[in-house]
């Protein structure tokens, strides 16, 4: 069964002309992109995107981060669309990455990892309907 999650690439990998790469290995990957937008989070945007983390202490650190720039939001669809993408981009420290993964390639810390991706397929409906009606 099919499942949807959300992919961002952040403003790291956008800055430094990644972009198209990274979509590229979305689509060889087989994902589908249902939708797809470039966007400047305001700071009062990445805050309600990233309510869940309020209480930690980098909530700052990554909601100032995440509207530092330009990003560009995806809906993906395929069949574990969760875990698979998750397999795809690599562990949230690029250091810790997998070679070959999208943080390993484009990452370069924990904060600055060059993709998101939704932890689980409730918050990968939630978190594509943060930004696509």
């Amino acid at each position: 069964m099919n499942e949807v999650t959300l992919a961002i690439i952040k403003p790291d990998a956008y800055k430094n002309g990644v972009s198209g790469k990274i979509i590229d290995r979305i689509i060889s990957e087989e994902f589908i992109i249902n939708e797809m937008k470039q966007i400047h989070l305001s700071k009062k945007m990445a805050e309600g995107f990233y309510e869940i983390h309020r209480e930690r202490p980098f909530f700052d650190e990554l909601t100032s981060f995440m509207s530092s720039g330009k990003s560009i939001v995806l809906s993906l669809e395929r069949e574990n669309a969760v875990s698979k993408w998750r397999d795809v981009i690599g562990a949230t420290n690029p250091a810790e990455a997998v070679a070959g993964t999208i943080r390993g390639q484009f990452g370069t810390n924990t904060g600055n990892n060059a993709v998101h991706g939704s932890d689980s397929p409730e918050n990968g409906k939630l978190e594509s309907k943060y930004f696509f009606s």
